[in-house]
């Protein structure tokens, strides 16, 4: 009998029994936590203390959760749900379909141009602005052009995934993780900006020539396709679009202004996902008017667009539920202390790449880069002094060890909600980037002890 892969909500839902089991396996412990003059919580290092007693959940806390988490996440899912909606509204205008035509026209037989120039788009929104739920604006018009010229939607998602991926990896002065992680451990702002431009090239040409390649063999042979015999295949597009109009451009001019303001309002007014929903619902609204439309026809189109997304915002639920169990069970900073303490007996070398197989490992249970900096750089730093690695080391790993997993654990909700729209299995997904994820600890591993040698500070 052939195996068949569980429905991606069957393997959270077993992931969140997994964190469940933990709480009562683990001891229960936590570090003290003190309010600096930011008003923000951090860990103070060498004060974790277990429990005396244990307090156990319940079994109902697994059923619980889940409506804690969705209130949790509320933000991005509203903000998915307001993207579906508005996106639905400018293409039944047809301006998307007339777009892609000209698109297809210039790209159809050229897909290196595309994957390139996407991927160092993406790579640079998120290592200067912070840029990774904004993409899900682009995810359904990317898969339409990928297809268009023979790919196929891993081919598209992995455009998306692996430039944010590469982004934060190795970021500049991405205000959310290495600004904020540089902050913890007391450096100067943006400091050690040169060594991370320079290997921002190596990890780019090895993330871009990874797509590249799985891309191309999809349009020799669409048998290679991951998504090959799949019922989430998306293997055709029109073949006909309308012929790009005034109107048209009027819609599409009035998008780009929209995501103009909305990259301005990130970097200068501090917007987030409130303001991105409120700008993509104004821009749904602004489109009824040029396009003329007829209110209730575009108020259906809303609805249908939101509802497409439906399964995207339960995996995103699902995926914060894991983190909510091992906080609520007391036992995350117990994982945090248990995999901090074996860098001490280890030189510097070896420190730095255990620090960053230890950011890897606990980007699966805390996928924010903002919370994994304030839990993991308190401790990191002062452990990077007693064992040699420079402060600087110790943020760079942390950002190798957030970014770069952040294309593979499926806590991330950016990567559970992109590959939900794009219908693509997690464990497909899986075969795709882990041949990725193994060049890039390896690389990132050398970097890091090259970093040692130089005295990157």
């Amino acid at each position: 009998m052939k195996f068949k892969v569980p429905h991606t909500l069957v393997l959270l839902f077993g992931m969140m029994v997994f964190a469940l089991v933990l709480t009562y396996i683990l001891p229960q412990g936590s570090f003290e936590v003190l309010e600096n003059e930011h008003g923000r919580s951090e860990v103070v290092p060498d004060s974790y203390e277990q429990y005396p007693e244990k307090s156990l959940l319940s079994v109902w806390s697994l059923f619980t959760v889940l409506p804690r988490a969705f209130a949790d996440s509320q933000g991005i899912i509203f903000f998915i749900f307001i993207i579906g909606g508005a996106l639905s509204v400018i293409k039944s205008t047809g301006a998307i379909d007339a777009f892609l035509g000209k698109m297809l026209e210039k790209f159809g037989s050229k897909p290196q141009i595309l994957i390139v120039v996407c991927m160092l788009v993406f790579s640079i929104g998120s290592s200067t602005l912070g840029m990774a739920e904004e993409y899900l604006t682009f995810i359904s018009v990317l898969i339409a052009l990928s297809i268009g010229i023979k790919m196929d939607t891993v081919s598209a998602v992995a455009i998306m995934v692996v430039g944010y991926g590469v982004g934060y990896g190795v970021a500049a002065i991405n205000p959310f993780t290495v600004m904020i992680a540089q902050e913890v451990a007391e450096l100067p702002p943006t400091s050690g900006l040169w060594y991370r431009l320079i290997l921002f090239i190596p990890f780019f040409l090895i993330g871009w020539h990874h797509v590249q390649k799985y891309a191309l063999n999809v349009i020799k042979n669409p048998s290679s396709s991951l998504m090959y015999n799949s019922e989430n295949n998306r293997s055709s597009v029109a073949k006909s679009y309308p012929n790009l109009k005034k109107v048209h451009w009027m819609i599409m001019t009035l998008t780009l202004f929209a995501l103009g303001l909305i990259v301005y309002g990130i970097s200068k007014w501090h917007w987030y996902l409130t303001e991105l929903s409120a700008v993509f619902f104004g821009l749904a609204v602004a489109v009824i008017f040029v396009g003329r439309m007829n209110p209730n026809e575009a108020a259906k189109a809303f609805a249908i667009g939101a509802s497409e997304l439906t399964m995207t915002a339960l995996l995103i639920g699902f995926a914060r539920s894991i983190a909510l169990l091992l906080e609520d069970g007391q036992v995350l900073h117990t994982i945090v202390n248990a995999l901090s303490i074996p860098l001490q007996k280890t030189g510097p070398e070896l420190a730095s790449v255990g620090m960053y197989l230890i950011q890897s490992l606990l980007n699966f249970f805390i996928p924010s880069g903002s919370g994994q900096a304030y839990v993991t750089m308190p401790l990191m730093s002062p452990i990077a002094d007693l064992t040699g690695v420079s402060r600087q080391i110790a943020v760079l790993a942390y950002q190798f060890g957030d970014g770069f997993t952040n294309m593979l654990v499926p806590t991330n909700a950016v990567l559970m909600g992109i590959i939900g729209i794009a219908g693509i299995p997690y464990d497909r997904w899986f075969k795709f980037i882990i041949p990725l994820m193994l060049k890039f600890w390896i690389v990132g591993s050398f970097a890091l002890i090259v970093a040692v040698w130089i005295g990157y500070n």
